[in-house]
């Protein structure tokens, strides 16, 4: 009965975003007057990845890594929701079996798409 009063009442929502920002202003505060500052010109180094950038920065790149990393990430997050569904179909029954089963057919389908298509083959130059 409690978590309903607090889920629905929008003033106990406001009264967290006040207290939230409070505190994070104070934090940042207290962070600003107590951190240290330094200064010097090894401040305006640019530092990437543990080493120092003297050259161009501006490095082509082949396009198939950036595809590798799209399918990657669409993939990743496909198993997140089949982790979820897997979570829940004890809960869900039936119905929930056959879309879990529709959307791994469709994972499926879109991988042979992209193998028919040869986009995760590194030596296939379509350009």
């Amino acid at each position: 009965m409690l978590i309903n009063k607090l889920t629905y009442n929008f003033q106990y929502f406001v009264i967290f975003q006040i207290f939230a920002i409070t505190i994070s202003c104070i934090v940042i505060l207290i962070s600003s007057f107590l951190g240290g500052h330094s200064y010097g010109l090894d401040k305006q180094i640019p530092f990437e990845s543990g080493a120092y950038s003297y050259n161009i920065s501006q490095i082509k790149i082949h396009i198939n890594f950036y595809l590798i990393a799209i399918f990657f990430i669409i993939f990743d997050i496909e198993t997140l929701y089949l982790y979820l569904w897997s979570v829940t179909l004890r809960i869900l029954k039936l119905e929930s079996l056959f879309e879990g089963i529709l959307f791994i057919f469709t994972i499926l389908v879109t991988l042979f798409y992209l193998f028919k298509m040869k986009a995760l083959n590194w030596k296939f130059k379509n350009i």
